[in-house]
């Protein structure tokens, strides 16, 4: 079981617990199919889904085996997307997953989110490993975890059907070692 949910701050962004109030966003940004098509997020995507799951993320933060925070821009109090880490503790290890809405993509800001959640991951849960997937149609999902110093280790060729199509899944991951190295600027 985990603590309160954390409320995570860098640069440009504050990564936070979602509220309810939250949902007609979540549903307005994670509801376009081009973020979709990128996620698991269902197709289309209406406010009862984003309300349940919202719910549901509370939830299983208490249980102590998920986060989801909200990305919101600092400045403006503005909700932009998601951020999350699927933790199994008796691994010591977490699947990091992420979408921003179309509006806020190639500013650097799942970058930023990313960092964050990474040195929450390994220095206060003290993980091992954290890893993320993400399907070979959306290679800016790659760039943006090489950016923040994850390994590509592989692939999975037609792993999911993703709107019909089977689609390969590209691995990333990162030991604490690796994160602790890159941070000290070994």
């Amino acid at each position: 079981m985990m603590d309160a949910s954390p409320t995570l701050r860098t640069q440009r962004l504050i990564l936070r617990q979602f509220q309810a109030s939250d949902a007609d966003t979540v549903q307005r940004l994670a509801g376009v199919k081009e973020v979709a098509a990128g996620t698991f997020l269902p197709h289309p995507y209406d406010l009862e889904a984003a309300t349940k799951w919202i719910a549901q993320q509370q939830e299983n933060f208490a249980a102590g085996n998920t986060i989801a925070l909200a990305i919101v821009l600092a400045q403006e109090e503005q909700l932009i997307g998601s951020i999350g880490m699927e933790i199994a503790r008796e691994h010591q290890l977490a699947r990091l997953s992420y979408w921003l809405g179309v509006a806020y993509w190639n500013q650097g800001y799942c970058t930023e989110a990313l960092q964050a959640v990474l040195d929450y991951g390994f220095t206060r849960l003290s993980l091992h490993r954290i890893y993320a997937p993400h399907f070979h149609n959306n290679p800016a999902s790659g760039r943006v975890l090489r950016k923040v110093g994850m390994t590509h280790e592989g692939r999975m060729r037609e792993h999911y059907i993703r709107f019909g199509q089977f689609v390969d899944v590209v691995i990333y991951g990162m030991l604490r070692e690796e994160f602790l190295n890159r941070r000290r600027g070994a």
